[in-house]
């Protein structure tokens, strides 16, 4: 029995050994197989995020900012090629329009040919402040000649917009809403106008320096009110309500080619396929696009336009990619 025993443990050991062997051979020798990945069908998948086309409100507001500019001088013209004989203003007096400026006389020639003197009053074109007025009697001015300026009591605000915002701005409103930093409450600004620079001009009127502005973009202007404190040089936020368009479909403009008038989607097909399809265009806020013909509420089309760059939000920093590569930004 004893000698049993002395046997049985070696026995055992044995065993173990050539377990622990067997299974190093199979690691080395014989690996598991592992099925090798065919490379014309890729393992992972990359699926093009979907939109489902719903009703909601665009609010068209434009925002710029913009600078408080003094109204610009209006000249006083002569009215008569001849000499001043009396001046009744001076430089930094206030007038109001019609006021008496100077006097003007003229030797004219009669029909018979004999001569006939000929006066004329010179008025104030507008209500303001003599700004600039070197006349002197006996001085000698044809007919528009300015002998100076009256500055007005009033004032506009002038700032630059990018071009591809006039897109949101094709129907033209006549007013907008102004906000100065530490100024007054948030008033509007009126007779709005949006200028273009002409083909070969240099500057073009309405500058926020009360004359001209060097050319290179449009420029918008509106009418501060007379009841308003302002002071030029001020800078302010004009919002430009551009309309609303209310319970109407909405598409984010990332999934369009296009951004006013027509554009393109990309509809997404029952069998998963997409499908190119025109649509009109309403109203776009920076962010989502009116769609009046082409879409029904329910129809899924691509959120971004294949090739277009994505952008998570849609927005960075308040701007939106654009198809061709570019950035829209709204303000």
């Amino acid at each position: 029995m004893g000698i049993a025993r002395r046997w049985v443990f070696p026995i055992i050991w044995i065993v173990v050994f050539a377990v622990i062997a067997a299974a190093l051979v199979k690691l080395a020798f014989f690996p598991d197989a592992v099925e090798a990945a065919d490379p014309a069908f890729p393992s992972a998948e990359i699926v093009e995020p979907h939109y489902e086309v719903t009703t909601g409100t665009v609010r068209n507001d434009v925002t710029l900012q913009g600078t408080i500019a003094a109204d610009e001088a209006v000249p006083i013209p002569a009215t008569l090629a001849g000499e001043v004989r009396e001046v009744m203003v001076s430089a930094g007096q206030a007038v109001s329009a019609g006021q008496e400026i100077l006097k003007l006389r003229a030797e004219v020639p009669n029909p018979d040919g004999t001569m006939a003197t000929k006066w004329a009053v010179v008025k104030a074109p507008a209500a303001g402040t003599v700004s600039s007025f070197t006349a002197l009697v006996g001085q000698s001015y044809a007919v528009g000649d300015p002998v100076g300026q009256v500055a007005p009591p009033t004032f506009h605000l002038t700032g630059s917009i990018p071009p591809e915002q006039l897109y949101r701005l094709i129907t033209r409103p006549a007013d907008g809403q102004v906000t100065i930093n530490g100024g007054p409450a948030p008033f509007t600004c009126t007779g709005l106008t949006i200028v273009s620079p002409l083909a070969g001009s240099t500057s073009t009127p309405g500058g926020s320096d009360g004359g001209a502005a060097p050319s290179g973009g449009p420029t918008i202007r509106c009418n501060v009110p007379a009841d308003v404190t302002v002071f030029s040089g001020l800078s302010a936020e004009l919002v430009v309500a551009g309309g609303v368009a209310e319970n109407v479909l909405v598409v984010p403009i990332t999934a369009v080619e296009g951004a006013s008038g027509t554009g393109n989607v990309y509809a997404v097909l029952p069998d998963g396929g997409t499908e190119v399809r025109e649509v009109t265009l309403g109203l776009n806020d920076g962010v989502n696009v009116e769609v009046t013909g082409g879409l029904a509420a329910g129809d899924e089309i691509l959120e971004f336009v294949p090739g277009a760059p994505s952008v998570e939000g849609g927005m960075v920093d308040g701007c939106m990619p654009t198809p061709d590569g570019g950035m829209v930004c709204q303000g």
